[in-house]
């Protein structure tokens, strides 16, 4: 059974076993949603991140949650739009997909994304959707461990644009 949910909402408030962090390749925190779990998982993180020595793009590694409600996060880095020409498309699937093998490496049966490159990394909202989904999906036919992923979008705009493609893609 495929159980994915698109919710707006805080992914640093989110009560699972993994959070998925929206990661630049350093793993040092930055802005958007990367930043704000940095902050509100502590300063703990940080130190974690650093013997991490990085990740590439389209990658993935896990940390504690330290302060967070979520045992785990994961960070993966995705890909910066440059038009579309750059290998963008299977670099974004390959960071859903590589952080859904952490989740399950690490006995997360439910997992919450945020949405991966549309922020800074200006991947066009639609198209990560779509990506998103149709990984999401793929991944949850085939899962042991993980059962339930939500993605938890910052907006409304983004929240519709996962819904449209959840619809599209899955049904209902």
């Amino acid at each position: 059974m495929i159980d994915f949910q698109v919710i707006q909402g805080d992914i640093t408030k989110s009560q699972v076993d993994a959070i998925v962090n929206a990661a630049n390749t350093s793993l040092l925190g930055g802005g958007g949603v990367d930043g704000a779990i940095h902050r509100a998982a502590g300063p703990e993180l940080d130190a974690a991140c650093r013997k991490l020595n990085g990740c590439p793009t389209g990658e993935a590694k896990t940390t504690p949650g330290f302060r967070l409600p979520a045992k785990y996060i994961i960070h993966t880095p995705g890909p910066v739009w440059h038009g579309g020409q750059q290998n963008e498309a299977q670099l974004l699937h390959n960071s859903y997909w590589h952080s859904l093998v952490q989740a399950e490496q690490h006995q997360c049966e439910t997992v919450d994304f945020p949405s991966i490159s549309t922020g800074v990394y200006r991947f066009p909202l639609d198209q990560a959707a779509e990506i998103a989904v149709q990984t999401i999906k793929d991944f949850l036919t085939q899962a042991t461990i993980v059962r339930q992923v939500r993605l938890v979008a910052f907006d409304s705009v983004t929240k519709q644009a996962y819904m449209q493609a959840k619809k599209k893609i899955i049904g209902g």
